[in-house]
């Protein structure tokens, strides 16, 4: 016996699975991408200025200067200083990190939530899919800002509270993306198989219909990044980010628009690049993913 197990060679179990396969050949495609590589190296650049960045480049960002008030860019201030006397390049740094922060566990949440409740709504009954896709529609017809606004006027806005509000506002498409591919899904044979054998709608929901999305939600999510920095960016622009002494390029930009016209170009560019270019990135990301995934599914 132990000859012919031998003979024919290793177990099954140590073949590479079919979802391993198309992971890999997903991300083939997308190394073949050159604006999605383009957008990752933009968007790791990023993380490493936000968070390494400080550990090299040290500033007092908590104590003012008033002695040192807009001070432009030279060999002691590499981006000049603001209104306050803070290095602006520290200023940078450390608002990208609330920026970042913000954007990438807003969209973490939102789109944990939404495609939980678009799978429960997808595969629910008539009336209660009704029910939850028409609690969507009506929040997507209200202005995202506006609730912002609202919900940021009542509390003092900190950085939980901030990934709240912004995942308030980002799990409706999510949901609706993630409903549409359970309509789907739940008709496939494996679906049915899992319905005979007595398989509960938690655990069908949570182990086939959700996994199943997953590409959706990957593509959807790198999106979600960039559209919650950019609803952070509003917020503070209109003065309602994170309060001084911390910071975020939305409110750093809002800050510097008002010093425009006097000449301190430093205190606007700087943080208006830093916002487009992380935007850009991730949506680079994004357009990468959702072609390598549809290259993917049609050679399947």
């Amino acid at each position: 016996m132990t000859a012919i197990l031998s003979a024919e060679g290793p177990a099954p179990a140590s073949l590479p699975t079919s979802s391993s396969r198309n992971g890999l050949a997903a991300l083939r495609e997308f190394r073949r991408n050159r604006l999605g590589i383009v957008g990752a190296l933009i968007v790791v650049s990023m993380a490493l200025f936000c968070f390494v960045g400080p550990l090299l480049y040290h500033t007092d960002q908590i104590h003012t200067n008033l002695s040192q008030v807009h001070l432009p860019p030279g060999p002691h201030h590499l981006l000049g200083t603001d209104g306050l006397g803070y290095d602006e390049l520290g200023r940078l740094m450390v608002g990208g990190q609330s920026s970042l922060e913000v954007g990438v566990a807003a969209a973490l949440i939102a789109t944990a939530f939404g495609a939980i409740w678009g799978a429960v709504a997808g595969f629910a009954k008539p009336l209660t899919d009704s029910v939850m896709m028409r609690v969507v529609d009506t929040m997507l017809s209200v202005p995202p800002i506006l609730l912002l606004l609202f919900l940021a006027t009542i509390h003092r806005p900190t950085v939980p509270l901030l990934i709240l509000v912004v995942s308030l506002v980002s799990w409706l498409i999510p949901s609706r993306l993630v409903r549409g591919e359970v309509l789907v899904l739940r008709e496939r044979e494996f679906v049915r198989a899992a319905r005979l054998f007595g398989v509960g709608r938690p655990q069908i929901i949570v182990r086939h219909l959700i996994p199943n999305s997953i590409g959706t939600l990957v593509v959807n999510a790198s999106f979600q990044v960039a559209d919650a920095i950019l609803l952070l960016a509003s917020l503070s622009y209109l003065g309602l980010g994170l309060p001084p002494p911390a910071a975020d390029w939305g409110g750093m930009l809002s800050n510097g628009i008002n010093y425009l016209y006097s000449g301190y170009w430093w205190l606007v560019y700087p943080p208006g690049v830093a916002i487009v270019l992380t935007v850009v990135g991730f949506n680079f990301i994004g357009d990468a993913l959702r072609e390598a995934l549809e290259v993917r599914l049609r050679r399947r």
